[in-house]
């Protein structure tokens, strides 16, 4: 990890260092893109993943998908790539954001079997798209409640599919072909939202595979990224993406959910949303993204001004270019705070931002602020600071931007509490509580009344593996399990 100071650089010195030179990306043929010599970025090991992420990742909405009339939106890539910024994030959903990258990537020399491809400046960059397919066999009816949508119409019929849709507009015609050595580093199930659709994920996995029927995504893209054909959809053996793993916004239980049945070893990384109005709402920072990190998984943060509804949006996801913000925060809401406290919340490994609009003033542009105020270690703000932000975060809209996300549910008890006599003990075991307001501390044993015993709470990382309490024979008598977090707050489940 490399280290930097919390603040790296003051407002005099910024402008002073930014007009200072353009050498480093001058021969680009987009004037607009000339940046003065930044700071080498920040960068985190990216969860157990061989590679090391710049704290700020471009993201793949804002004008790279609503573009405005008056932006370019290739522009905003290639100065991404001149400050150094290594994880870009699109998708199969965002219209002609993987048509620009396509652009951008054609002046970047990124196109494999080109003359002048620059492999080595490809495997220097993270590249994720993602998928909003749960069948990975194209022909099968949506499930209730499982979402199989895409904006690939009526061709696109499952995540395979979409991967390849993504390598041929990202390094091919857009109609089909992509040049071989085309890969992503990552393809995300997007957006997962409900139980059924985890179930679908898991078909093929958890349940016999028949080539001949249906099966998840999970399964088929597995095959993408390891060359093999266990599905019957992978007959040439292509190996297309480096690794798999899931986008949320809403549902923390069903996103550990989605963790913790993965015995499989296919999940690498998640996309979660998380700002400073986390805690307004079911939160992700004591809940999903500890699991997460327990499984070693490359953590991507979205939404830090909740899809611009911390400025100018009404409270809805964005769909027009008049939803793209394009100044940097503002006086009463200024960016960098909230860009440092996702970033600061334990897990987070890079940050995905969209940006709406470059600048040649570096205080006026977009990419350049959110560059600086990402240029922050884990712990760069102190608990106190931390709750500042929340409680500025809060003003805004009542605390109610985050619309994506869950109400508030608070600490919750143990869940499926179980009780167990085998050679003369008694065996409690339970799975894990969810987190309010607070974290979880560890989970209190009673039997009448009177504590027996405490076991500390770890992340769960695994359903199969529950948290456990042994202890000698009780007959006759009432087993209490407590939830029990760190402000001293405690939730009572009793053995169903």
């Amino acid at each position: 990890m490399q280290t930097t100071k919390k603040y790296p650089i003051s407002r005099r010195s910024f402008i002073k260092v930014s007009a200072a030179t353009t050498a480093g990306v001058s021969m680009l043929p987009l004037g607009s893109c000339n940046i003065g010599k930044v700071p080498a970025p920040m960068k985190r090991r990216f969860g157990n993943l061989d590679f090391n992420v710049t704290t700020l990742g471009l993201g793949g909405q804002a004008s790279l998908q609503w573009t405005p009339e008056d932006i370019d939106p290739v522009p905003i890539i290639v100065k991404a790539f001149a400050t150094g910024v290594n994880y870009y994030d699109t998708s199969n959903l965002y219209g002609p954001s993987q048509k620009n990258f396509n652009k951008a990537f054609k002046i970047l020399n990124l196109i494999p079997g080109e003359d002048d491809y620059n492999e080595t400046l490809r495997k220097s960059i993270w590249l994720t798209s993602k998928t909003h397919m749960r069948w990975g066999k194209p022909g099968w009816p949506d499930r209730k409640n499982v979402q199989n949508r895409s904006n690939g119409g009526a061709s696109i019929k499952c995540a395979v599919d979409d991967l390849k849709r993504s390598l041929t507009q990202i390094f091919g015609d857009g109609e089909g072909y992509y040049p071989e050595g085309a890969y992503l580093d990552m393809i995300l199930i997007h957006s997962l939202t409900n139980a059924e659709e985890v179930d679908v994920l898991y078909e093929g996995l958890e349940t016999p595979l028949d080539p001949e029927g249906n099966f998840g995504a999970l399964v088929a893209l597995r095959d993408y990224r390891d060359g093999t054909n266990l599905t019957g959809m992978n007959p040439d053996n292509e190996k297309l993406v480096k690794h798999i793993g899931f986008s949320g916004h809403a549902n923390p239980p069903v996103m550990i959910d989605m963790i913790q049945r993965d015995e499989f070893g296919i999940l690498e990384g998640m996309l979660i949303a998380i700002n400073a109005n986390d805690k307004q709402n079911f939160n992700m920072q004591y809940n999903v993204i500890p699991v997460a990190a327990a499984k070693g998984m490359g953590i991507i943060g979205m939404k830090t001004f909740a899809d611009a509804a911390m400025y100018h949006k009404e409270l809805r996801w964005s769909h027009t270019p008049d939803d793209v913000f394009r100044k940097v925060g503002t006086p009463e809401t200024p960016s960098r705070p909230l860009i440092e406290y996702s970033l600061t919340t334990p897990g987070v490994h890079t940050l995905i931002i969209g940006i709406g609009q470059i600048d040649d003033d570096p205080m006026k542009c977009q990419l350049i602020q959110n560059y600086y105020a990402a240029q922050i270690e884990p712990n760069g703000l102190s608990d106190e600071e931390r709750l500042k932000i929340e409680n500025m975060a809060a003003r805004v809209k009542e605390g109610k931007t985050n619309y994506f996300q869950f109400d508030k549910v608070g600490l919750t008890p143990p869940r499926d509490v179980s009780v167990q006599e085998k050679n003369g003990k008694t065996i409690i075991t339970w799975q894990t509580a969810y987190a309010g307001d607070n974290a979880i501390s560890h989970y209190e044993i009673q039997v009448d009344g009177k504590i027996i015993g405490e076991v500390k709470h770890t992340p769960q990382a695994l359903k199969k593996d529950p948290f456990v309490f042994e202890t000698k024979k009780i007959d006759g008598a009432e087993i209490a399990v407590y939830t029990v977090d760190v402000a001293g707050d405690r939730k009572k489940a009793i053995p169903g």
